[in-house]
């Protein structure tokens, strides 16, 4: 017999050619099912999605890897702090100084608001472990971890108990226990739940630098019926979410948060020796007691910066954010600064009790005016003139471009 010099038969080459061309249809069935996955799991935050496994990483790298388990566990019980201690309870989505986009957590304000260092208790609402407590000049911020996957915290605490302060993390905390106290400021306060990031942020990635954000969570779903009534009696914000909300993008639309281009998302650029993180954040969002009312937030303009505010009102019948798009071409907005008004239009200090909040920027003086326009689905050019009249503003002269 012959032996080949070389090559194959016309029927091996052909039984090659299968074998082939059936390893390169599995390959490609499991690229395209890992291309699947890969794409459910970077899309799953923005949708609002979170599988229980992803849901735990997140919780140990929030907690320092302290934290254990899964779920909500047990309903919060006790109020951080006790209801005649505190006047009322701003919500979600304050926008203030450098506080550009609506603020992730809410304020308990003291029933004596310049109330002397320590004058009121702050005890821990369910039981949990604090797996991160910070120590800065003026507060004291402290994390609980109830599971991996459900968390509460507490910020400008003027001071926490010497058995606390002294021990190692985690410390285990019962419901009810004595933590610290505050006096002459605010306690902030927030639940994250890993499980159910927002879906109102269209690039959850923009928020690393404070990665608890986006699991932002309403308090009021993990409370018991008897917590829950206390709470919402000192609840001013009477529109639902009653506990307020912060994330209000929609992709393609000019509502929510935008970036200044090249400065890192809301981390911010941290060139030039400059470290006011929030000069590139702009948002164009409800105010958190009154939704029917726009404020224009620029992060630019924040008093830190020199100027003397930042947040301003704009006047009733004002393009809708919600409704402006790439082909809405140039907007204006007039710029003005704005009183809160109680239910019997008297105005409201900020400082008591209150329902019926309503924003009211009638006979106010025009501060400026922005013009805006979205040059792109994530993209826009925005511009302010203050001092301006928006009948004297013609166009842009060197506008900011911003992204999301």
């Amino acid at each position: 017999m012959k032996r080949r010099q070389g090559g194959f038969s016309v029927v091996e080459g052909l039984i090659i050619v299968i074998i082939l061309a059936a390893v390169a249809l599995v390959g490609w069935r499991v690229s395209q099912a890992i291309g699947k996955k890969d794409t459910a799991n970077n899309s799953s935050v923005a949708t609002g999605t979170q599988s229980t496994a992803d849901a735990v990483t997140a919780g140990k790298q929030l907690s320092g890897n302290h934290c254990e388990g899964s779920g909500s566990g047990a309903k919060l019980s006790v109020s951080p702090m006790k209801p005649a201690d505190f006047s009322h309870i701003e919500p979600y989505g304050l926008m203030i100084g450098g506080h550009v986009t609506p603020v992730d957590h809410q304020y308990y304000s003291p029933a004596v608001f310049n109330s002397p260092k320590d004058t009121y208790e702050v005890r821990a609402m369910g039981d949990a472990k604090i797996v991160e407590l910070e120590v800065h000049p003026t507060r004291i911020r402290l994390v609980f971890s109830v599971t991996c996957t459900f968390f509460y915290y507490y910020d400008l605490l003027t001071s926490v108990e010497p058995g606390i302060s002294e021990q190692a993390l985690p410390i285990t905390v019962k419901a009810g226990q004595l933590i610290g106290h505050i006096g002459g400021q605010t306690l902030d306060f927030a639940v994250w739940d890993t499980t159910k990031p927002l879906k109102g942020f269209v690039v959850p990635e923009h928020y690393k630098s404070e990665a608890w954000k986006i699991y932002t969570a309403d308090p009021l779903d993990y409370y018991t019926d008897d917590l829950k009534t206390v709470t919402l009696a000192k609840y001013v914000r009477t529109a639902e979410p009653r506990s307020g909300k912060i994330d209000y993008d929609v992709d393609g639309k000019l509502i929510g948060t935008w970036f200044q281009e090249g400065t890192n998302g809301y981390g911010g650029a941290g060139q030039g020796g400059k470290s006011n993180y929030w000069d590139g954040h702009l948002s164009f969002a409800p105010d958190h007691y009154d939704p029917t009312a726009l404020i224009v937030s620029v992060g630019y303009l924040a008093p830190a910066n020199g100027a003397p505010e930042n947040q301003f009102s704009v006047p009733q019948g004002s393009p809708d954010p919600a409704a402006i798009t790439p082909q809405s071409g140039l907007i204006k907005y007039s710029l003005k600064q704005w009183d809160y008004l109680k239910a019997d239009g008297s105005k409201w200090d900020s400082m008591s009790f209150a329902t019926g909040v309503t924003v009211s920027n009638s006979g106010k003086s025009t501060l400026g005016c922005a013009l805006v326009q979205m040059t792109e689905t994530r993209k826009l050019k925005f511009e302010t003139f203050m001092g301006a009249d928006c009948s004297a503003v013609a166009g842009f002269k060197q506008p900011k471009i911003y992204e999301r």
